[in-house]
């Protein structure tokens, strides 16, 4: 099968993926990860992937979860993103500077024994196939409030921001950028993910925004408590 191709759902994907466990990174489909690899067990990782089927799974630790996980190794949460090496270059020291691009989301099924340095798991793409559908249910999503949250948290925190790219911005593209670009903590970054549609995830993105607002007096840490 070509890798240079958009994948047309769960059955196009490898169903044992390498893990690259990440606390609080996000990928999210039709979206671009920038990753600086330099652990020889992830420089090991990836020479695998370009030798196979191009596909990492992001994933977040989970310090506190007891489930999923080998000896030595940290804990993992239970849904991560799978995502295509579609740029990638060698740093010349060992390094490889690469980008991700988010596909779908999936859920550990098992961890496989594969004796590589690296983490692999038998994961399942079912339960994301909308994420296959580029701007499934963005018609449902609140954008005036998104976008007047948005302009709140950046003139409490005296930021600026290019008004007429997010404008511009289709709903899919602009509610999953600002939700990996959010400054929010592992726990909202990964409820992020996990939020079923994209509606409910630029309400997620509202709700947390103006809870960090109204706790901090605008300037938020990124977390709830």
């Amino acid at each position: 099968m070509a890798i240079n191709k958009p994948y047309a759902g769960p059955s196009e994907l490898a169903p044992i993926i390498p893990l690259f466990p990440l606390e609080g990174a996000l990928l999210l489909p039709r979206c671009q990860l920038p990753l600086n690899v330099f652990e020889p067990r992830y420089v090991a990782m990836i020479d695998a992937a370009l030798a196979s089927h191009r596909l990492i799974g992001i994933i977040q630790t989970a310090p506190q979860q007891p489930a999923l996980t080998v000896p030595g190794a940290p804990d993992i949460v239970g849904v991560g993103c799978v995502g295509r090496i579609t740029e990638i270059a060698e740093s010349g020291d060992g390094r490889y500077l690469l980008n991700l691009s988010g596909i779908a989301r999936f859920k550990v099924v098992a961890e496989v024994d594969s004796g590589t340095p690296f983490r692999q798991a038998k994961v399942d793409y079912e339960p994301y196939r909308d994420d296959f559908t580029p701007n499934a249910g963005t018609e449902a999503v609140d954008r005036a409030t998104l976008l007047r949250t948005l302009a709140d948290y950046l003139d409490a925190n005296q930021l600026e921001a290019d008004w007429k790219s997010i404008k511009d911005a289709p709903n899919e593209a602009l509610v999953n950028a600002l939700a990996m670009m959010a400054p929010f903590g592992p726990r909202e970054k990964q409820a992020l993910l996990e939020a079923p549609t994209l509606a409910s995830r630029a309400e997620m993105l509202i709700a947390v925004t103006q809870m960090t607002m109204a706790r901090t007096g605008g300037e938020g840490d990124g977390t709830l408590q």
